[in-house]
């Protein structure tokens, strides 16, 4: 009577590699991506350094949901499309090449008009009630940055706060800006250093990735380098939500 021949250990390795890949594929694709924050644009809501879980399904899907954007959901548009909600932080691809991603937060919904005046956000010919919060102070490059920081609050009640390095920024004045239908006007939380729909234009609904749930790892500094998180790590942003 023959023996059961044993598993080759080569093999069942490489098939628990291929299965644990499919299966981060998958969350990765379809529920939630990991991002990290290069710039200071979305500061003090986002800062440098702080890595990201973005939720795939919060506004349906496109083929930006898709891994190298890969053509195979139809479109223009999305599948399962969910209303983007007026003041949500959101990754989105650019514009102008489809590529690149961005993270802002919606302030201009489609059909709104959307305007800054002297750096106050006027929305459907409203100004967006604000309120001075103290300074904050970051560092960008050697720069030490002390700034205004502002409590601002959005037409359905949802407040955050922004910065302003100054009232007279080139984009701090602006012609008033109408969203076309199925576009969206996204702008970062640091007004006067954010590259964005004052910049880009507005965003389509397609181009959109996903909405930014919560931090889960925050370090001033470089995140190998973990000798140094003693006194680099961010521990009290760690797990914490975006609003």
């Amino acid at each position: 009577m023959s023996k059961p021949k044993a598993p080759d250990g080569f093999a069942e390795t490489a098939k628990t590699v291929v299965y644990a890949v499919l299966i981060a594929l998958v969350v990765r694709t379809g529920f939630y991506e990991p991002f990290s924050i290069p710039s200071g644009s979305m500061i003090p809501t986002l800062l440098v350094g702080d890595y990201l879980f973005v939720s795939k399904f919060s506004y349906g899907y496109s083929r930006h949901s898709l891994p190298f954007s890969l053509p195979l959901i139809p479109g223009p548009g999305r599948a399962w499309f969910t209303e983007v909600r007026r003041g949500d932080v959101a990754v989105f691809k650019t514009p102008d090449d489809n590529r690149t991603d961005f993270i802002k937060r919606i302030v201009g919904l489609p059909g709104d008009t959307i305007q800054l005046q002297n750096s106050v956000l006027y929305i459907n010919g409203n100004a967006a009630p604000r309120e001075r919060a103290g300074d904050f102070t970051y560092t960008k490059g050697s720069a030490l940055l002390r700034v205004a920081r502002f409590r601002e609050t959005l037409p359905d009640g949802r407040s955050h706060y922004v910065l302003e390095q100054t009232e007279s920024a080139p984009q701090d004045n602006t012609p008033v800006y109408t969203v076309p239908p199925g576009h969206y006007f996204a702008m970062g939380d640091n007004r006067d250093d954010s590259q964005d729909s004052r910049y880009i234009g507005p965003i389509p609904a397609e181009n959109l990735v996903g909405r930014a749930e919560a931090i889960w790892f925050s370090i001033d500094g470089t995140w190998w380098r973990a000798w140094e998180w003693f006194s680099t790590l961010r521990a009290s942003r760690m797990f914490t939500r975006i609003r």
